[in-house]
C-alpha cells in the first residue's frame, strides 16, 4: 500500500503521531508528529522528517547533531491514524544525548497500595 495514497487520518491541525523504533532493538525512541509534507520527505529521502510543533517547521531528524534516522519500513495503525516508523538509527534519539526519549519511569501501585 503506498502511504501517500491511503486515507490517512490527520488531525486538526494536519498532524499524525509517529512512534519511532529501532528496527534492531524494538525500543521504542521517540514520538515525533508528521504532517503530509515531512511524510513525503521522509518516503522520498529515507530518513525521518517531522513536523515541530514547538517551532513550526520542518524538521529533519539529525540535520544538525547526525543522528540521522534510515527509515526501514512505515505502518499505520488499524484506526490509520498513527504511523511506525521502524529506523536504524545513527545515534541517540533524545536531544539529551539518551538513546530514547523514554527514560523516565513512573511506579504503578496496585488498588492495595503495594508497586507492581
Amino acid at each position: 500500500m503506498n502511504l501517500l495514497e491511503t486515507n490517512i487520518k490527520y488531525d486538526a491541525s494536519g498532524l499524525i503521531p509517529a512512534i519511532v523504533q529501532d528496527v534492531n532493538t524494538r525500543q521504542v525512541l521517540m514520538l515525533a508528529y508528521m504532517n503530509a509534507e515531512t511524510l513525503k520527505l521522509t518516503l522520498e529521502t529515507g530518513e525521518t522528517h517531522f513536523w515541530s510543533r514547538s517551532r513550526q517547521e520542518i524538521w529533519h531528524k539529525g540535520a544538525t547533531s547526525g543522528n540521522i534516522q534510515k527509515v526501514v519500513s512505515l505502518a499505520l495503525d488499524c484506526d490509520l491514524d498513527t504511523l511506525l516508523v521502524s529506523v536504524l538509527p545513527a545515534g541517540p534519539a533524545c536531544h539529551t544525548g539518551s538513546t530514547s526519549c523514554f527514560f523516565n519511569p513512573l511506579s504503578i501501585e496496585s488498588k492495595n497500595g503495594e508497586e507492581l
